[in-house]
């Protein structure tokens, strides 16, 4: 039986002009690089600065400072989650139908309403309103955001824009934390409000940039013309093979990796490998000085190469990652426990470098301009989901204790994402999976 494959819907080859090989640097990807692509990169630090303050003392801020009781923080911080994933569907379809960029747009008003109301709310019905907004703007974030990138820029370059967006947005929210552990004091509440305030602020940049030089792009598509493709609906989509592996391959991924780095890992830390509170933070410090100072070097590494390959090494460096991490519990309390903790997040951020540049590459080469927002809010949906599960399972295991079935749990699931790799490369063209036409 020949191999089944799919391959991209409006995609377009990425060999060069000249049919010749080119390396890929700094400059050359900067000069590649269309003016609106440009515009977009150079904000992306400023615009997630903001969101770095205020994403490591929501939580202190809402109990401490306003003295809401530390459950009901949580659940707050929950809601957060399920509202992105409500809305995901939707925003999907506007997405297609509007164009990204008013969506993109609206993400962030909410974002930057969320962040103000949040700022100033003192009572239990004004948090439920600013996370809310704040589940709405991450909720488009992620569908609206990611089709926007893919109308401005093409083939490797398409990869490309993805690590390095990523590595500003870690740089940003890197950045942002640091400052604002210096400013905020629970004593003082006008330095968390200050930090809130900021954020909104930040977000106004690429408002502005897309109210003013982006103005033009990623809008509404033009009209069908008769026989042409309309794009289709989830249901469709979802039949997809490739689809299919690209979307549970998405789930364990968030799953093992950023849902488990913001719960699991630092619960783990804390109660198994009895490290420091200033450890773990210097753990996360570690993880974005990784992403910032080896992104490029690894899209270096990685131009031309099978995407599904490289997602292979990031299971490999994940595992070993967690398999680190347990094994701190051996020698609990003691300096080798806080190295292999500082350790893991080399492990895991080298591994990151690798997930943006191929997920979200693979899922906007298999769309069409049409449906690109229902592909993304696919993908989108799938990670909020294994981003929501995975506190809840890490939470259910660490608590009883269970720390080896735990990190048996992540190596199993890091195993299954291989397999789901290995059958993706399957189902999709070379083209699709980051191999140039020669």
């Amino acid at each position: 039986m020949p191999e089944t494959t799919e391959g991209p819907r409006g995609a377009t080859t990425d060999q060069p002009a000249d049919g010749g090989e080119h390396r890929l640097t700094l400059r050359g990807f900067w000069d590649a690089l269309p003016p609106a692509g440009r515009w977009l990169l150079s904000t992306t630090a400023v615009s997630t600065l903001g969101r770095g303050m205020t994403l490591p003392f929501t939580v202190i801020y809402m109990h401490e400072v306003r003295g809401l009781p530390l459950d009901v923080a949580g659940l707050l911080m929950g809601l957060i989650a399920v509202v992105a994933v409500l809305v995901t569907g939707p925003v999907g379809v506007l997405t297609d139908r509007l164009g990204a960029r008013p969506v993109v747009i609206a993400g962030l008003a909410a974002q930057a309403v969320g962040a103000v109301v949040i700022a100033f709310a003192t009572t239990l019905p004004a948090f439920v309103v600013a996370v809310c907004l704040l589940g709405l703007s991450f909720g488009i974030g992620w569908p609206a955001f990611n089709a926007m990138i893919a109308s401005i820029v093409e083939g490797p370059l398409r990869t490309q824009f993805f690590g390095v967006n990523f590595a500003l947005v870690n740089l940003g929210i890197g950045v942002g934390g640091v400052v604002s552990g210096f400013l905020t004091d629970v004593g003082r509440p006008a330095t968390f409000t200050a930090i809130f305030l900021v954020d909104a602020a930040c977000v106004l940049v690429p408002v502005a940039l897309l109210l003013g030089p982006l103005r033009g792009v990623a809008g509404r598509p033009q009209p069908v013309e008769d026989g042409a493709d309309p794009g289709v609906g989830y249901l469709a989509i979802l039949r997809r093979p490739a689809v299919l592996w690209i979307t549970a391959l998405t789930f364990l991924s968030s799953f093992v990796g950023y849902g488990q780095m913001e719960a699991g890992f630092p619960a783990f830390a804390r109660q198994v490998s009895e490290v420091s509170t200033r450890t773990i933070g210097l753990a996360f410090a570690v993880n974005t000085v990784v992403i910032v100072g080896l992104q490029f070097l690894v899209l270096r590494r990685i131009d031309g190469h099978r995407r599904t390959r490289v997602f292979l090494v990031l299971v490999l460096l994940w595992a070993l990652g967690w398999a680190l991490l347990g094994s701190t519990g051996l020698v609990a309390g003691t300096l080798a426990a806080a190295a292999g903790v500082i350790v893991f997040h080399v492990f895991f951020g080298l591994g990151e470098t690798m997930l943006q540049p191929t997920v979200p590459a693979i899922v906007n080469d298999l769309a069409s301009d049409r449906d690109r927002g229902r592909y993304n809010a696919v993908s989108g949906g799938a990670f909020q989901v294994g981003a929501i599960t995975a506190p809840v399972v890490a939470g259910w295991l660490l608590d009883r204790r269970l720390a080896g079935v735990f990190v048996a749990v992540l190596l199993v699931c890091l195993g299954l994402v291989a397999v789901l790799a290995l059958a993706l490369e399957r189902r999709i063209t070379p083209e699709v999976n980051g191999v140039r036409r020669r």
